[in-house]
């Protein structure tokens, strides 16, 4: 069954699929699944079943108020969730997610262990079943009780203050502390009926090392993963590879530069060989180096890396160890797609394992080497679980084999294609269109013009926050253009706009456009663009710079880099592109947009969310006051409650309404329609 799911509400109520987890035999796939709850105000996620043959419909494993979320299986197929829900056999409800397990066979979930601080990230060792998870807790506290009494204390006293010492102190949409992520290991279950074994602290007093790592465990429980922080002066930090005793917590170091970070490991089912990401971060200021990414291959005895991606820039996404493993198969941006590849361990040779359009997550080989199953997603179809034949590569790039999910098809309502142009340095310049069914030559549709957030990063799948569809059934064409800084065209294409954002991007943006605007199907003379992150940065140097769109959408944006740089919750990222602002000052004023104020003209609606850590709610507030003080039309959408993104049911709701009103108004000549419930 084929359904359709433009309607606002309809498209909220979508079940969504957040992502995929393989059994270690190969036998069970479990998928996250979220959907909004009863009464509309949140989405909850619920654990589903998915038939790895494709024969069997998809089945709700799990029901619960909280929710559940981060399926992990132990070797003897039994699952592994976290969830907020309460405990039956203990009183009161439950402050933080435990950790639960349901039976590989018929039976209910049970809770087998609980802290204070909850559960992070939890990875399980594939031989015996040792369990390596994250946990916050108060500095000072030597056991779970000490740390549920400093939490009491502070409750009790009324204090909600934080003492920082060391950045960072926030992450998008979080206060960080007073308690620290910390590293624990404990035994499996023994039985029915037994919970986790009794926990191990490797790391007592860990400070901020842990912030932004998950860890992973030999498969024989011995050894722990991680990346792992280190100050590296001037406020910023380094991130090392190191290695930690299960059992007492001893750590060695294995990999570490000061040019680069390490983090993400994932050890190789023989346990030989772990591979992680390396990040470059680049050569600050225009013309520098741009920043890279590549797969480091380490002996976790010994520590001796190599790049394993040597002479490819790939930028690896996502990536997991072929079942034997000989391979590491991982996905990268290429041209607008995300391909699976496949990579020998021994060799290095690289070979594309998927030919199609899609974008691939959630990377899990069958034992054996049988098949791999993913989530697939691409413009034209959300995340769905898919299973690849053969992912060896021996028989040429393979097509996907789409598995039964918890969301029937969707069918678009129009068409998707491609346009490319030739920017004036002679750089190719390519984007997906959307196009509405009734789009023609007799029948032009009028084009939104989209940027991007990242900004290196790349449009080439699905997306929920923007989605270009909900456009289309209204009538409009939507413009995704890959442009300077993009992810998937090679180091040049990031190098031409290195710490120089606007002015490049800008004139890419326009070549593109003109190129879509002068289809038939397409009337350029109605246009509006629009962007949300490093997008609203792009919207709003748009503003500035050409008066050619009738409307402009910026969400989340960068106005005033010289305030920004050191108000966001990673501020060492802009070291890393501009240099310091003392030292470069000129370097943050040319590429504010903020410069060119004066010069808009274009009316704008401004959106914002007052929980954005990552683009602090100040770029929003500065930027509205300097449109409405220079009598520049323009509209605030503001959220008290929100993120750098927006995610609950209402406000997604009221930020397409007003978004499709504004543009219906500026774009399509219409009387504004406020939105009912603003």
């Amino acid at each position: 069954m084929v359904r359709t799911w433009y309607d606002l509400a309809e498209y909220i109520g979508l079940r969504r699929v957040n992502g995929l987890v393989l059994a270690p035999d190969g036998s069970r796939l479990i998928a996250p699944v979220s959907e909004p709850e009863p009464d509309g105000a949140s989405f909850r996620t619920a654990l589903w079943e998915i038939d790895p043959a494709g024969e069997a419909e998809p089945r709700r494993l799990t029901r619960s108020a909280a929710g559940e979320s981060a399926p992990a299986f132990l070797p003897d197929g039994s699952l592994l969730f976290t969830s907020a829900r309460p405990d039956p056999d203990t009183a009161g409800s439950a402050d933080a997610p435990a950790l639960w397990l349901l039976p590989a066979g018929a039976g209910e979930a049970r809770c087998v262990a609980e802290r204070p601080g909850g559960f992070g990230a939890v990875a399980v060792a594939r031989d015996t079943g040792t369990v390596v998870y994250t946990s916050e807790v108060h500095p000072g506290a030597a056991d779970a009780e000490a740390d549920a009494r400093a939490r009491k204390a502070r409750k009790d006293a009324g204090v909600s203050a934080i003492l920082h010492e060391a950045s960072p102190v926030r992450s998008w949409d979080r206060d960080l502390g007073p308690q620290r992520p910390r590293l624990f290991t404990a035994a499996p279950p023994a039985g029915a009926g037994s919970r986790l074994g009794e926990p191990v602290d490797l790391t007592p007093e860990p400070g901020m090392v842990l912030y932004g790592h998950a860890p992973d465990i030999s498969p024989d429980g011995t050894t722990v993963v991680t990346g792992w922080n280190v100050p590296a002066g001037g406020g910023l930090q380094s991130e090392q590879l190191v290695a930690l005793d299960a059992a007492t917590g001893e750590r060695r170091v294995l990999a570490a530069d000061p040019e680069y970070d390490f983090g993400a490991p994932a050890y190789s089912p023989d346990g030989r060989r772990v591979v992680a990401r390396r990040d470059y971060r680049g050569q600050p200021g225009p013309g520098g180096e741009p920043p890279a990414s590549t797969l480091w291959l380490v002996d976790p005895d010994t520590g001796e890396g190599h790049d394993l991606l040597a002479g490819h820039d790939l930028w690896p996404r996502e990536y997991a160890w072929a079942s034997d493993s000989s391979a590491v198969l991982f996905t990268a941006d290429d041209q607008g797609r995300c391909p699976v590849f496949r990579v020998e361990a021994a060799t290095g040779e690289l070979t594309r394992i998927t030919a199609d359009d899609g974008t691939y997550t959630c990377l899990h080989p069958a034992p054996g080497g049988t098949a791999l199953f993913a989530l697939r997603d691409a413009w034209d179809e959300p995340p769905t679980p898919v299973r690849i034949d053969d992912a060896t590569g021996a028989g040429g790039r393979q097509h996907p084999v789409r598995l039964p999910a918890p969301e029937a098809p969707l069918e678009m309502p129009g068409t998707l294609t491609e346009v490319a142009a030739e920017a004036d340095d002679g750089t190719r310049i390519r984007a997906w269109l959307v196009l509405p069914a009734d789009a023609s030559a007799a029948s032009p549709a009028p084009l939104v013009l989209w940027v991007h957030g990242g900004p290196y990063m790349s449009f080439n799948g699905w997306s929920w926050r923007w989605n270009p569809w909900l456009m289309a059934a209204r009538g409009y064409a939507v413009l995704l253009p890959d442009p300077a800084l993009s992810t998937g065209y090679g180091p040049e294409m990031r190098r031409r706009a290195r710490a120089a954002w606007g002015e490049r991007t800008f004139a890419d943006l326009m070549a593109v456009t003109d190129a879509a605007a002068a289809r038939d199907d397409v009337d350029g003379t109605r246009t509006a663009a629009m962007g949300g992150s490093f997008g609203g940065y792009m919207a709003n140097w748009i503003a500035g710079h050409t008066d050619r769109f009738q409307a402009v959408v910026t969400h989340a944006s960068l106005w005033s880099l010289e305030a920004f740089a050191g108000a966001t919750d990673c501020p060492w990222a802009w070291t890393a592109e501009f240099g310091g602002p003392l030292e470069h000052p000129e370097r943050y004023r040319s590429a504010s947009p903020r410069s060119a104020a004066d010069n808009i003209r274009t009316p704008m609606l401004v959106i914002h969310g007052d929980k954005d850590y990552r683009v602090p709610i100040g770029e929003g507030l500065r930027l509205w006051w300097d449109l409405v003080s220079r009598d520049v039309e323009a509209k605030f959408l503001y959220f008290p409650d929100e993120n750098h993104w927006v995610l609950t049911p209402g406000n997604i709701r009221v930020w397409y309404e007003t978004i499709l009103a504004f543009l219906d108004h500026h774009v399509l000549g219409k009387d504004w329609q406020r939105p009912e419930l603003l």
